[in-house]
């Protein structure tokens, strides 16, 4: 059986269906795992990430990312979306998927206008709270919708789609135990740790909190901040400055790609923006949190980052508020036991780590031409608790 995975741009369409990817291969009850076949474009994520996941890459004319600014490419986007729609019917009848599972974006566009006429069943994948446009225009094209936050159900509820709330798919979050990780990274069993990380989108605002606040930060508490590439650099110079004894304190990482989850589970806290396979694990490892919302992405963050506030898991901070005073109160959740005892609480209580485990029952229910699931069964199982 070959299944199609359609998705690309950043890592919050590529990370999350690498994970129903590896969940697709573990849970298919055939002799053999599912031939998986990717479908991205240009300029994205996808072609390094996916080929490292041993699974074989094909490629549209269009950009993944599309274009924000003004340039050439203002024109040309939508002249190669409308040549990548007769180019992924081509693909999809040569390919000859049983289904496909498509996470969103410009990619899911030309993928689900093919897969229509061709009746190939199609799983399509929201992260977001609000989804994006290319969600909203393509949704009634799908046979099932996966979702993230309930909110994302109700504004597709007029495609008139069986719609599942499941989380956002993520790795197997209990790989590693909280000792080992902490002693991975060469932290103190017992010390408070946070961790800050802005992700792919403006970490110039954490980094300058950082950098501002870091002397009486690491007074406090043990810090794992990841500074991307440009910045590394500076953050070491940074931890130079401070005095000898307290330099241990401070670990800047330009990325934590092997040792993320090592991170995750190590720390006490999180401060970071509000994408949704952030969140995700953040909520499935029952992590107290601190929000600062990018505030350039059509108000996606702020209403993901909402749904954590409103249930006490999280408290969020505007981008233009996140400061090193800001960023140094934060840290006082690390010495109020019973305000972070009840955000991890709320936190545990939002978290669906098998949210992997349910997209893929969905897809391989369509790709069997099997009834769908039941609602409560992909509940169950997004949660971890399905017998």
């Amino acid at each position: 059986m070959r299944l199609l995975i359609a998705g690309g741009g950043t890592g919050g369409h590529i990370y999350p269906a690498l994970a129903v990817a590896r969940s697709l291969r573990e849970r298919s009850n055939r002799p053999t795992a599912p031939d998986l076949v990717w479908l991205g474009g240009h300029r994205g994520l996808e072609a390094d990430l996916v080929a490292e996941a041993g699974i074989r890459v094909r490629r549209l004319a269009l950009r993944s990312l599309r274009t924000v600014d003004r340039s050439i490419n203002t024109v040309l986007d939508p002249i190669r979306l409308g040549l990548s729609v007769p180019q992924a019917a081509a693909i999809l009848a040569a390919e000859r998927p049983a289904a496909i599972l498509t996470t969103g974006g410009y990619v899911a566009v030309p993928v689900l206008l093919a897969a229509a006429p061709l009746r190939i069943p199609v799983v399509l994948w929201e992260g977001n709270a609000i989804p994006g446009r290319a969600v909203r225009a393509t949704a009634r094209l799908a046979d099932a919708l996966a979702v993230s936050y309930e909110a994302a159900g109700r504004a597709l509820a007029a495609a008139r789609v069986p719609t599942y709330v499941t989380g956002t798919p993520i790795r197997d979050v209990t790989a590693i135990g909280r000792a080992e990780a902490r002693q991975r990274l060469e932290l103190p069993p017992d010390a408070p740790v946070i961790l800050i990380f802005g992700g792919s989108q403006a970490v110039r605002r954490f980094n300058a909190a950082v950098a501002g606040a870091l002397p009486r930060l690491v007074e406090r508490v043990h810090v794992l901040h990841v500074t991307g590439d440009s910045a590394y650099a500076a953050a070491l110079a940074e931890r130079e400055r401070l005095p000898v004894e307290l330099r241990g304190r401070y670990r800047p990482s330009p990325f934590l790609r092997e040792d993320m989850l090592a991170a995750l589970v190590a720390t006490d806290l999180v401060v970071g923006r509000a994408g949704s396979s952030t969140l995700a694990e953040v909520t499935a490892l029952g992590i107290p949190s601190v929000i600062v919302p990018y505030p350039h992405a059509g108000a996606h963050q702020g209403a993901n980052a909402a749904t954590l506030a409103d249930a006490g898991a999280a408290r969020v901070v505007s981008d233009e508020a996140f400061d090193p005073d800001a960023l140094l109160a934060a840290t006082d959740l690390l010495f109020d036991d019973a305000a972070r005892s009840a955000m991890a609480a709320a936190a545990r209580g939002l978290g669906r780590p098998g949210a992997a485990d349910a997209v893929a029952a969905l897809t391989l229910a369509l790709a069997a031409r099997e009834p769908l699931p039941p609602v409560e069964r992909i509940e169950a199982m997004a949660r971890g608790t399905a017998a």
